[in-house]
């Protein structure tokens, strides 16, 4: 019987007009790709859409018919633009409803402040129907998991408490071991020859060349492998080759 941990797949779908102005930089994505990473889930696709009904149904139906799992950030707050649990729940064909659970911790974490649950903070208790909540341990209004999808807020700091949050109920897979090799003044061109003979050479790696502000300053060359000896076995090639140029290599554990 084979016991090894299986492929663990997932995406993220960004929601956002002001991610597409350029207004807000994407930080989610950035962290949760490590985030799991250290799990073993391979991040297979990142999308990023507008404040669109249409497109997030759209767009979230294509995801969770291909993934493990999928995150959705944004769209989830006390205004009217915020349109995200109508198209999760457009997508799934269920109703939106007023989730008993929700409106109470809601409630329960404005009156701990002092303050009114507004008709606008209520909306945040709003989820499709056969939602499961996420708690959200910086801002009180919970977060929802409905099947392999998990709707997630947009700021960052809540989004990563959410995490923290679904932590037990992320499959692990199989982990990727990172390798890397940087060369200080050796242009990508000048290696690119023998990367291609060590990539053929060596199996079940994928080796990555990633040049330093436009190959001016540099490249890193990233080994990555379910095996960790596997992935040393290529960077320590890599270095040979560095050091064959004349360059030696500044060597780290992960990229």
């Amino acid at each position: 019987m084979n016991d090894a941990p299986s492929k663990v797949t997932a995406a993220i779908l960004a929601i956002g007009d002001e991610l597409l102005s350029g207004r807000t930089r994407d930080a989610n994505t950035h962290f949760l790709a490590s985030w799991l990473t250290e799990r073993g889930v391979a991040l297979c696709e990142a999308r990023i859409v507008g404040d669109d009904q249409a497109d997030i149904v759209a767009a979230l139906n294509a995801l969770r018919a291909r993934y493990d799992y999928v995150f959705t950030s944004g769209g989830i707050g006390p205004t009217h633009d915020d349109i995200t649990v109508e198209a999760i729940a457009a997508a799934l064909d269920v109703p939106v409803i007023e989730h008993p659970k929700a409106i109470a911790l809601i409630r329960s974490w404005y009156r701990s402040r002092g303050e009114e649950v507004t008709p606008a903070r209520a909306r945040m208790a709003r989820t499709p129907e056969g939602a499961v909540l996420i708690d959200n341990p910086v801002s009180g209004a919970p977060g929802v998991r409905v099947g392999n999808v998990f709707v997630m807020a947009g700021v960052p700091r809540i989004f990563q408490g959410m995490l923290a949050a679904i932590d037990g109920e992320i499959e692990r897979g199989v982990k990727i071991h990172s390798r890397a090799a940087t060369a200080v003044g050796l242009p990508e061109s000048k290696i690119a020859e023998q990367l291609r003979e060590i990539q053929s050479a060596i199996k079940d790696v994928a080796i990555g060349s990633y040049p330093i502000d436009g190959d001016e300053k540099g490249v890193t060359i990233v080994a990555r492998s379910e095996s960790p000896a596997t992935a040393d076995a290529a960077i320590t090639a890599v270095c040979a080759a560095m050091r064959a140029l004349g360059v030696e290599p500044d060597m780290k554990d992960r990229y």
